[in-house]
Parts: structure tokens; C-alpha cells; sequence
């Protein structure tokens, strides 16, 4: 299976986030290549969760796994460590009051 660079990834998750009017946008990219990518999906009322992929060895494919959820100032915080860390990161940032991600669609585990 031929695996997706990480920027035409986001490009295209974008593109479906798009098409659903779900706004988003890129805060941080990294390596257009091989770089993580974390989900923040801000409800606006101060609150978020952020989401980031995953290998699960049992199920052999990635998934997308809870990285926080709370106030948004304290999951910037965790993102902005995370983005220190790993200057390849990717982060995308949706902004929805019901929540909506899509990661649970397919072909977004890729």
C-alpha cells in the first residue's frame, strides 16, 4: 500500500472538512513528507478536545486517539509543548460547535 505524504494528507482532509462546512484551518505544518498530524476541534464555548493518529498493533492500521480534552487555553498548552517537541507536527484546528472531526469516517486513518 502506497502511503500518502503528510501535506497532501491535510490537504485533503481539509478539502472534506470543506465540503461538509466544517471550518478549518492549518496552525502549524511540519515535514510535508512524514510529519504527525493533531486534530484541536475547538466548540467554541472554551472548550476542545484535540485527536492524534495512531498505530494500533492489535488492529494493524492507525487510529485516531483522544490526545486531551478540556479547557482550550490548557489543551494550546499541551499542543504548544507537543509543537516544541516535534518540529515536524502538523496541527490542524477546526473550529465547530458540535464537535465534528470526520476522523471517523474512511480513509482518514491513513
Amino acid at each position: 500500500m502506497t502511503r500518502l505524504t503528510t501535506e497532501f494528507w491535510v490537504r485533503a482532509y481539509l478539502a472534506r472538512l470543506r465540503a461538509a462546512a466544517i471550518p478549518a484551518y492549518i496552525t502549524a505544518s511540519g515535514d510535508p513528507d512524514s510529519g504527525a498530524v493533531i486534530v484541536k476541534v475547538a466548540t467554541l464555548d472554551g472548550r476542545c478536545k484535540a485527536f492524534q493518529r495512531s498505530f494500533d498493533l492489535a488492529l494493524d492500521r492507525r487510529i485516531w486517539v483522544e490526545l486531551g480534552d478540556g479547557p482550550e487555553p490548557r489543551i494550546d498548552d499541551v499542543l504548544r509543548r507537543q509543537s516544541e517537541r516535534d518540529r515536524d507536527l502538523w496541527v490542524v484546528e477546526i473550529e465547530d460547535r458540535s464537535g465534528r472531526h470526520l476522523l471517523d469516517q474512511d480513509g482518514l486513518d491513513s
